[in-house]
């Protein structure tokens, strides 16, 4: 007669309960874990996102001040060039003897506004100023100058002249705008002059 215990029904049923047991119990442990780690997860998305949009708000800020700081220095541009703005230009045979800032007015639902305008009954010269003067601006600059007339009707029959200036000029921001007939305003230490040559020829409108 062998002396090996026999397995019973009983056995069989008993190691097949264990066994579930340990895989609900590893099955559960499982799940805690991915629930675990899912809500560590969106923690650190939400705290990521929290962070880009506290990025995005510093930006912005930052974006703000820097325009806020560029309006500032185009002022102060201004400002450098409107005491001698009207003799620079007489100089140059425009006869002008009125000088205006931040000129605005609205036709149509369009807007233009004019960092300086020198005027008299025959000339008008438009003065477009900027902190850091571009390419763009200048071309701006002149679809400004094509647009004026309609805007200020007064001036019809005068002849428009174009100006730029700026506290930094961009490279080749200053040869663009003369070949376009434009007057460029160059600051010298504390003063401003006219950087075109004697016999420059300027476009009007």
């Amino acid at each position: 007669m062998s002396s090996t215990a026999s397995v019973t029904i009983d056995d069989v049923w008993q190691a097949f309960r264990e066994t579930d047991r340990r895989l609900r119990e590893m099955f559960a442990e499982t799940d805690r874990q991915i629930r675990e780690m899912s809500a560590e997860t969106d923690r650190r998305m939400q705290e990521t996102d929290r962070r880009m949009q506290e990025t995005d708000r510093k930006i912005k800020a930052v974006s703000q001040q820097i325009g806020q700081l560029g309006g500032r220095l185009g002022e102060f541009v201004e400002e450098m060039i409107k005491p001698s703005c009207i003799a620079m230009f007489q100089a140059r045979g425009i006869p002008v003897d009125e000088v205006y800032s931040r000129v605005k007015k609205s036709v149509g639902g369009k807007t233009m506004e004019i960092d300086l305008l020198l005027a008299n009954t025959v000339a008008v010269v438009l003065i477009e100023v900027k902190s850091h003067l571009t390419v763009e601006d200048v071309q701006a600059h002149l679809v400004k100058l094509s647009s004026f007339k309609p805007f200020f009707p007064r001036y019809e029959n005068c002849r428009i002249y174009g100006a730029v200036a700026g506290m930094v000029v961009a490279s080749e921001a200053d040869r663009f705008a003369m070949s376009q007939g434009l007057f460029v305003i160059a600051q010298t230490g504390e003063s401003v002059r006219l950087a075109n040559d004697p016999d420059f020829v300027p476009r009007s409108w």
